[in-house]
């Protein structure tokens, strides 16, 4: 009967999520709405809930968004950059954040994380302005974008290995920080030389 009454008050709560989302609330709020509202007690498994503190599904999340936003500016500056170095970069970003967004999906599934389908409302703005821009001025603001956001997502991964309860996804971070750090280095130096 706990069963039947936990699942039925998650389903409410989504239907509740999806009828309130009519533009204002984006795809990471929602998921770590839903995220909230699903149990946390020893028995999770059983029950549907989340394996993990609700920080660890939060960086979850946001780590989510984060590495989709970096596939999806990547395909863009694939088919518009003009410099090279960055026309190489924007394939490593597929690539790169391509497979950790499968390896946090994974862990995400077997947590019960409900991850957002799609980038949240700040980087579907990047992403539009972005596509607005041609040519050196393109370059300029993708490169200039690439070093923002590898500097919070550097920092994001930094605390949730330091700071993390979840093992699985402290252990995700950890093995990400270097990566994220080496891209960072790189477009620094791609940043720099279009100066």
């Amino acid at each position: 009967m706990k069963k039947i009454i936990y699942s039925l008050s998650i389903a409410a709560a989504a239907l509740a999520f999806q009828s309130c989302n009519s533009g204002t609330k984006d795809t990471k709020e929602t998921a770590d709405s839903v995220n909230k509202t699903k149990d946390t007690t020893s028995n999770v498994m059983a029950t549907g809930g989340i394996a993990v503190e609700p920080s660890d599904a939060e960086f979850a999340t946001k780590a989510a968004v984060g590495g989709m936003a970096e596939v999806e500016l990547g395909k863009m500056a694939l088919t518009k950059a003009t410099n090279t170095q960055l026309k190489d970069f924007a394939k490593m970003m597929v690539s790169d954040h391509g497979k950790a967004n499968e390896e946090l999906m994974l862990i995400a599934k077997n947590k019960n994380i409900t991850l957002p389908a799609a980038v949240d409302e700040d980087h579907q703005k990047k992403m539009n302005d972005l596509s607005k821009k041609s040519g050196k001025d393109f370059d300029k603001a993708y490169a200039e974008a690439m070093v923002d956001g590898h500097k919070s997502t550097l920092k994001l991964m930094q605390d949730e290995s330091k700071d993390g309860k979840d093992a699985d996804l402290k252990a995700f971070a950890s093995k990400t920080t270097p990566v994220v750090q080496a891209h960072l280095d790189m477009i620094n130096k791609i940043h720099d030389s279009m100066k």
